[in-house]
């Protein structure tokens, strides 16, 4: 990972995924199903850009 892509995973990205999750977790009715659509998105993100970027 070169040092543009660390950067901009520790100020932008995982406070943003640290954030949405925080946010599910303070709705009590559909906290669980907020935090499935959350985590999958992320993880389409994250494989959306691995592929993207040739795996590099």
């Amino acid at each position: 990972m070169n040092g543009p892509s660390l950067i901009f995973w520790i100020v932008f990205a995982i406070p943003l995924f640290a954030f949405l999750i925080w946010l599910m977790r303070q709705d009590k009715k559909k906290g669980i199903t907020g935090l499935v659509v959350v985590l999958i998105t992320i993880v389409v993100a994250v494989v959306y850009m691995y592929v993207k970027t040739g795996g590099k």
